[in-house]
């Protein structure tokens, strides 16, 4: 085991979860240093790369701000006023050069780890998607960092960082916003229960009844419908960066359960973090 894998498993971070936030932000600030052209599009987004990078670093500051004990507001956790505090804040920082961008991304993702590791698992802190635990805001960094490296690497055409493991380790975010950003359109008057497996280890079960959601770490027994898929499509597609109809044909997703047909209702019982 290496150090920074040590301070994982003796301090108040999951066994790995710093090591993939600093990897992670090394593997994106190396994409920004390969001669990155800062001012192509983001496919599907209005961004560009600088304002991506920007907004990479800005979110990084932050959440190692909050990390340190020194939260500041973000929007009221709506995506329509975290939308809007994005915006604000690229408007203020002018910075899209790609080194000075790798380095903040860099800077703070350590910083935040670091602060993390070296507090306790006890506790909560407010985030500008609620109230979390430490770790709960370290797998919120995490997520944040791949959906965005993601976007970048696809941009560049080059391969992105997303891989099983790093998936897991974003379970315990994902699990504590689901109802936050539960879709009461797509909700209301549901009753059901799903289990959903990530191939290759973790699962979680949602249940709702009369459109309220909850969401536990274990899968409920005998679920209306099982959902086995794939850990990087599953991440791809609950941050609304892939649709399913693509993973079902590639054999990426298998339902199975009385009531199957309720599978392809699941995504958007969510809007994307």
């Amino acid at each position: 085991m290496d150090a920074v894998a040590g301070q994982d498993a003796r301090r108040a971070l999951p066994d790995g979860l710093g090591t993939a936030i600093r990897e992670t932000a090394e593997e994106i600030a190396a994409l920004l240093r390969a001669d990155a052209d800062m001012e192509r599009r983001i496919p599907g987004a209005e961004w560009n790369v600088g304002e991506a990078a920007a907004h990479l670093g800005l979110a990084n500051e932050l959440m190692a701000h909050i990390a340190a004990g020194r939260p500041r507001p973000y929007g009221d956790g709506t995506p329509q006023s975290l939308a809007g505090a994005n915006e604000r804040s690229l408007a203020e920082f002018g910075e899209r050069r790609a080194e000075p961008l790798a380095e903040m991304i860099v800077e703070h993702a350590d910083a935040c780890a670091r602060a993390l590791e070296e507090g306790t698992p006890e506790g909560s802190v407010d985030t500008p998607l609620g109230t979390m635990s430490p770790p709960e805001l370290g797998a919120y960094l995490l997520t944040h960092m791949l959906g965005h490296g993601y976007d970048l690497a696809r941009a560049l055409g080059r391969p992105h960082m997303l891989d099983r493991a790093r998936v897991g380790l974003t379970l315990p975010f994902l699990l504590r916003v689901m109802p936050r950003v539960a879709e009461p359109r797509n909700t209301a008057g549901m009753n059901a229960r799903y289990a959903v497996r990530l191939w290759g280890g973790g699962a979680f079960g949602v249940t709702l009844a009369d459109g309220a959601v909850t969401v536990d770490e274990r899968p409920p027994a005998g679920p209306d419908c099982t959902i086995s898929i794939e850990p990087v499509t599953f991440l791809l597609m609950a941050l609304g960066r892939q649709g399913q109809a693509g993973p079902i044909l590639r054999g990426r997703i298998l339902v199975r359960g009385r009531k199957p047909w309720l599978a392809p209702r699941f995504p958007g019982l969510f809007t994307a973090p």
